[in-house]
């Protein structure tokens, strides 16, 4: 044990953590987008169909981290149409990336930020909406003033639990991204690497910081419900 603390860096320390934080901000950033807009755009139409779309975007969600890792392999090869079109325009392939680790991790993560926008944006009055259209408010001022605020809440708690899983995310980062240190190698991956070469200190330092950030995180998340 103490030999492994002697030999312990920072930059051992650090550079997953960075990295995971730096995957989980990126990814969350997209999945807030998107899940707002795809929540606002399902929570109160109704069309043929809707009950298969909505169950395919909350598919990640239950699915094995290890099958997203392989249908996001498929989807990105390069024997795939996206992944020729990556590989002529940047002049590599995308799986192996630090790009590829965002997308893991959002993939992941999107069905917990559009599960809540939805109920969120659900739960607003539409009689509220409606006035203020008729006070002479545009449907863009609507959304920012009325139904985002009304919302807030529910988003809050959707982009918390969301950024957790992101940054989480093991599975399919490993599948699809690999775990390549300073590159794509996240805390999660960081952590199974260090378990199997025996290094416990580095292993529990990391166990440690990302229980720490979770438990923040979901703390805040818990705060808002009471």
């Amino acid at each position: 044990m103490d030999s492994q603390l002697s030999n312990l860096t920072f930059s051992e320390f650090w550079i997953p953590i960075s990295l995971s934080l730096e995957v989980a901000i990126v990814a969350w950033v997209v999945v807030l987008v998107a899940g707002i807009l795809a929540g606002q755009g399902l929570a109160r139409r109704s069309f043929r169909g809707k009950a298969i779309v909505e169950t395919a975007l909350m598919l990640p969600l239950v699915l094995p981290p290890t099958v997203v890792g392989f249908l996001l392999i498929i989807i990105f090869g390069k024997h795939s149409f996206i992944g020729e079109v990556i590989q002529s325009l940047f002049g590599q392939s995308l799986i192996f990336t630090w790009w590829a680790a965002v997308i893991a991790s959002a993939v992941v993560a999107f069905p917990l930020m559009y599960q809540s926008a939805k109920v969120g944006f659900a739960s607003v009055e539409a009689s509220i909406e409606e006035a203020a259209r008729m006070d002479g408010a545009s449907e863009w001022k609507v959304f920012l003033h009325i139904t985002l605020p009304l919302a807030k809440n529910a988003l809050i708690s959707g982009g918390i639990l969301s950024f957790c899983r992101a940054l989480g995310e093991f599975g399919a980062t490993l599948m699809f991204a690999g775990n390549i240190p300073g590159v794509t190698q996240t805390i999660p991956t960081a952590i199974y690497v260090a378990l199997d070469s025996g290094n416990m200190t580095l292993a529990w330092c990391w166990v440690g910081t990302i229980i720490i950030i979770s438990f923040m995180m979901l703390w805040i998340v818990q705060r808002k419900s009471h």
